[in-house]
């Protein structure tokens, strides 16, 4: 009955349009009446506790650094780089695409940031050069979900603060899956892209090369930074990203110089707007997921996947199957919330790392991002590309499809994560 009343109020109210936030508030309430436990002030409480959270205030200034990267001149600089590395071999815009991704990932830690600077820069390039425009739009779209997994990730901050799992071991287990997903990638985009006979542009003078590489290595430092920050402790993952959002407005303004103190004003706004919709989503599933402990709904889950508890890879597989059916009808961040704190004490009860658990999940919610109806980079690549929703779908499909078998690969070899996690915080 409890798991009914959960599922029914936070489906129904969303049902009817209700803002996701105000509909986990609506859940978490639902769930203090049925179990005789109302009180205005405990809803209160939990509201502001949700947001009360030290390893979120990476959030605003990952958001803050992924506006500047943008607005200041750095994503450019990231891709004019790969153009030079890349972009001379058979097909080599779509690889070029692949790695700037990649790069831009370990800037930002948002797919929809790097959605909107890679439709903008990358689908014109490649259909002026003869590709198609509904598989360029697709790559795209497939390539910028790389972001959540790669550091910084706002979804393993997310994750970790409604999990109670280090952000640090996150961030770093993260790593080698996402590079795999890239590789995924360029294998597929090998495989169509065969059949275009294009002619590529020539290939750069080592001059050349040398000039945008001097160009771009102020952008190429700040993942370097991170990451050798993190695995040495120089700094927290909350600490990494004031790190990266100071880091990327000096290189903005003092060493590009395509940022203007005129320009900051927008970019505080738009990572402001962007984390309020996020902190009161978290803060609101905070109600819910307090209502969830008191009410034991792990402990009914756990029940209900007795049958599958004493074999760990068809559990994960139950449950990865769940998370991609609920990615096609709702965002990444609510379906993180939602279900971390229902999920994570079945992974522990059953034996399972949660910080493994934690970079599937992530995977997982990242590919929902491209899958329709929701699909909020799919939305967001239409918009900036000009392709109509069915052709991005029809674009994205076999890189979708190759990333799916990179996930159930990790989930049958748990070593692929675990492994270079455990070498990389060493």
């Amino acid at each position: 009955m409890t798991i009914t009343i959960f599922l029914g109020s936070l489906l129904g109210a969303m049902a009817i349009g209700m803002p996701i936030a105000y509909a986990l508030l609506l859940c978490g309430v639902a769930l203090m009446i049925h179990l005789d436990l109302f009180d205005a002030q405990i809803v209160a409480q939990n509201l502001i506790n949700g947001a009360d959270s030290f390893p979120l205030m990476a959030v605003p200034f990952f958001m803050l650094a992924g506006e500047i990267m943008n607005t200041g001149g750095l994503a450019k600089r990231i891709v004019n780089l790969a153009m030079a590395m890349v972009g001379h071999i058979r097909g080599g815009l779509g690889y070029v695409t692949i790695l700037a991704a990649t790069v831009m990932a370990s800037l930002s830690g948002s797919a929809v940031a790097d959605a909107a600077a890679l439709a903008t820069l990358l689908v014109p390039m490649m259909v002026a050069a003869g590709h198609d425009r509904n598989r360029s739009a697709g790559l795209v779209s497939a390539s910028a979900i790389i972001a959540p997994i790669i550091p910084p990730s706002i979804g393993f901050v997310i994750y970790g603060v409604a999990g109670n799992v280090s952000v640090t071991k996150l961030f770093l287990a993260g790593i080698f899956p996402g590079i795999l997903l890239a590789v995924g990638l360029c294998g597929a985009w090998w495989h169509v892209s065969r059949k275009e006979n294009l002619a590529p542009p020539p290939r750069r003078s080592l001059r050349e090369v040398l000039a945008i590489l001097r160009e771009g290595v102020w952008a190429l430092m700040l993942p370097v930074i991170i990451i050798v920050g993190l695995k040495f402790g120089v700094f927290t993952p909350t600490e990494a990203a004031v790190v990266a959002a100071v880091y990327s407005l000096f290189v903005a303004v003092c060493v590009y110089r395509e940022m203007s103190v005129a320009d900051i004003y927008p970019a505080l706004l738009g990572a402001a707007k962007t984390t309020s919709v996020v902190m009161f989503l978290v803060a609101a599933a905070l109600v819910s997921s307090w209502l969830i402990t008191v009410a034991n709904l792990p402990g009914m889950v756990t029940d209900l996947l007795e049958p599958l508890m004493g074999n760990q890879t068809l559990l994960l597989l139950a449950m990865m199957a769940l998370v991609v059916a609920i990615g096609t009808a709702m965002d990444m961040t609510p379906t993180i919330l939602i279900l971390t704190p229902i999920l994570v004490p079945v992974c522990k009860q059953a034996g399972i790392d949660p910080v493994y658990f934690g970079v599937l999940f992530i995977i997982n919610n990242a590919i929902g991002l491209i899958t329709p109806p929701v699909g909020t980079v799919l939305n967001v690549v239409c918009g900036v590309s000009k392709v109509s929703m069915e052709g991005v779908i029809k674009g994205v499909w076999p890189f979708m499809l190759v990333q799916l078998v990179v996930l159930f690969l990790l989930t049958l070899f748990p070593s692929l994560v675990m492994v270079p996690a455990a070498w990389l915080s060493h």
